[in-house]
């Protein structure tokens, strides 16, 4: 096969901006094809930073840092989309970032996001662009009683978002507003929230991994269930929509499309991201390739591998409160996948590591999670609409 765009080969260095937890599982894939990692991220022995090569320490809007991590690298890729405005601008002209900074661009503000959605034809639920307080009563008139104002830019785990139940809700938007321009969002009642991971490299190779159905709990991923329980025309469709999405952006790397799932089988997107995903954490022991090496195949320009999912799959995030429970039990939790990812403190409802349980249904694989009395149950999110 021969590639018509350059191709990065073993021993070569991948810088990463950013150095979490996406970062870290990014090297690990890296390094066993024999590539060399740099990462950028201001918090020494960050987890990128204990297992790659090089850790260069800088904000996101060092631009001096950004140019360092430049320099000694033969690709630049990324693993959260706020990178600074300016860092962005001068990497596309002085680095090889094969995934461009369009994408980025367009991710890093939902209005723009939710242009490009319509744009390649995809439907996204109703919304209304807020700059004033007054435009929430205009939005409300159009879209109704309850509805989601989230924050244009920045914002994740349910962070930098309201939801307007009825009048006496609307005084909390302005906390919002001082923040920027919002989108308001019609109410969405699904029944579920799906995921599809969408990986393409510079030759144009597009793969899909299997479609993810995804739990919430206070807007937080609690747990991620591959197979999804869907129809097979919903799974057919999602697949098709995150396919059509990956050739209209003109995707290279990795892309997650985060859908809802309506009672009468019809689908809407929510939401971008241009990286890896927390709902793809399955992949790792699941399918036969993983999300984060056809994120490095992709921008490396290699062939991508086979998104064929190997067994049933039930992925539950461990957070700060999750962490000493799961580590005092290990003898106890036979054959589950356990990974930390070595934050160095354990806040609440932070992000601290996963479990993956390969069983022969997601039913037993639920039932053994709730058992483990690790996890707390409490009310799943219905029609939050958040990340």
């Amino acid at each position: 096969m021969i590639l018509s765009e350059k191709m990065i080969l073993p021993g070569q260095t991948i810088g990463i901006i950013g150095g979490g937890q996406l970062g870290r599982m990014m090297a690990m894939a890296a390094k066993a094809r024999g590539f060399r990692i740099a990462v950028l991220d201001p918090v020494d022995d960050c987890p990128c930073g204990q297992v790659a090569d090089q850790q260069i320490i800088g904000e996101y809007n060092d631009l001096q840092a950004v140019q360092k991590l430049a320099q000694i690298s033969d690709v630049v890729t990324y693993e959260f989309e706020n990178i600074d405005a300016d860092a962005l601008s001068w990497l596309e002209l002085n680095a090889y970032v094969p995934q461009g900074t369009s994408l980025l661009r367009i991710t890093q503000d939902r209005i723009s996001e939710k242009q490009a959605i319509q744009k390649a034809g995809i439907p996204v639920a109703d919304y209304e662009i807020i700059e004033h307080l007054e435009d929430v009563y205009v939005g409300l008139a159009k879209l109704g009683y309850p509805a989601v104002l989230k924050t244009a830019r920045g914002g994740y785990d349910g962070k930098g978002q309201l939801v307007i139940r009825d009048e006496e809700d609307i005084a909390n938007a302005a906390e919002l507003l001082y923040m920027g321009k919002c989108v308001l969002e019609k109410w969405i009642p699904f029944k579920k929230e799906i995921s599809v991971i969408v990986s393409r490299n510079m030759s144009g190779e597009t793969t899909v991994f299997p479609v993810a159905e995804n739990i919430h709990r206070n807007n937080i991923l609690h747990q991620t269930i591959v197979p999804a329980r869907i129809s097979k025309q919903a799974e057919s469709e999602a697949t098709k929509l995150a396919t059509q999405l990956a050739v209209s952006l003109d995707l290279a790397g990795t892309l997650a499309v985060e859908m809802f799932l309506t009672e009468q089988d019809t689908i809407l997107i929510n939401e971008l991201a241009p990286r890896p995903h927390n709902s793809g954490h399955f992949t790792i022991e699941a399918c036969v390739t993983s999300q984060f090496e056809q994120h490095i195949l992709s921008v490396c320009n290699w062939p991508l591998g086979s998104t064929e999912l190997l067994t049933p799959a039930v992925m539950v995030n461990i957070l700060g409160q999750h962490q000493a429970p799961v580590i005092s039990r290990l003898k106890e939790l036979k054959d589950w996948k356990i990974h930390l990812y070595g934050k160095k403190e354990a806040k609440p409802n932070r992000k601290m590591g996963h479990v993956t349980i390969l069983r022969s249904s997601v039913s037993e694989a639920i039932e053994e999670a709730d058992q483990s009395g690790i996890w707390e149950r409490t009310t799943e999110q219905i029609g939050g609409q958040s990340k």
